[in-house]
């Protein structure tokens, strides 16, 4: 790949004082920073994109802007806030409580969005097909996981059904050992897209598998998490330990060890169906 010049800029946006209604305009009321500022904000923000830069030689690169608001309380109706939020493309939504827990980068799931996917969809279909429909069921895991938390709370998870607690199992999966990430370590800095959708790809296959034993089995042969977790856990721990591969490797030889998981998953519960 051609190197690429990339200009990130920074940009802190403190919040104002809790609105305030004026009979004359005040500078100090966020609705006269909507008024006077709104436009200003957002032609800082539409400079971000590809730039041909000036002076030779001749060179194209991109500006990237990720500006941070910090709104009191973390009120995201704050009108400074809410008037980026209205401006910008991609939001990463920082989440206190995630911090608190070590998980980092703590940007919560839930909150987090990008308005890009339907742009970068053509890539996606050409890159990996699988890859729209797996980052679906992924999200769709994490927001059932957050419904479940409420009632597991009230009445403890060993209430919850069998498939209930294996998209517990795959979310804490999908949290703590692929969106979790170690900024210090040889393999965990970044990651490749390519490590990203396989990793991604073996712990839905897992999970799409996992339900469906529990579906079709019935009778004496009843299969639970339990079951799956005592006759899989050598593979279990081979998709926890997925992000330990080193992208100094090389696409080749990591997709190669990602490509026999997918096989042995397959074929792990295949066995567990005929025992």
């Amino acid at each position: 790949m051609a190197p690429v010049n990339i200009l990130p800029l920074y940009t802190h946006i403190t919040n104002f004082p809790k609105p305030l209604l004026f009979s004359t305009p005040d500078p100090q009321n966020p609705l006269f920073f909507l008024e006077t500022n709104q436009a200003r904000l957002a032609s800082f923000y539409e400079r971000a994109g590809k730039v041909t830069c000036l002076g030779n030689p001749k060179r194209n690169g991109s500006v990237t802007i990720v500006g941070a608001v910090s709104p009191a309380g973390g009120d995201f109706s704050d009108p400074v806030c809410a008037a980026t939020l209205g401006i910008v493309q991609v939001f990463w939504g920082l989440d206190k409580k995630l911090a608190q827990r070590k998980h980092f980068p703590s940007v919560n799931w839930l909150i987090s969005y990008s308005k890009y996917e339907k742009h970068l969809s053509a890539f996606y279909q050409t890159f990996d097909p699988d890859f729209i429909a797996i980052r679906t069921k992924a999200r769709e895991v994490l927001q059932m996981e957050e419904d479940l938390m409420e009632i597991v709370q009230l009445v403890g998870k060993d209430s919850l059904a069998e498939g209930d607690k294996i998209t517990l199992e795959v979310a804490k999966i999908i949290r703590e050992d692929f969106l979790a990430q170690n900024a210090y370590s040889p393999y965990d800095p970044c990651c490749p897209f390519y490590k990203s959708v396989w990793m991604l790809k073996n712990i839905t296959l897992f999970y799409t598998l996992a339900l469906k034993s529990v579906e079709l089995s019935t009778g004496d042969r009843k299969i639970n998490l339990n079951t799956i977790k005592q006759h899989m856990a050598k593979t279990i721990y081979k998709i926890t330990a997925m992000k330990f591969e080193d992208p100094k490797d090389g696409e080749e030889m990591i997709t190669a060890k990602y490509v026999a998981l997918h096989e042995e998953i397959q074929a792990q519960f295949r066995a567990l169906e005929d025992i």
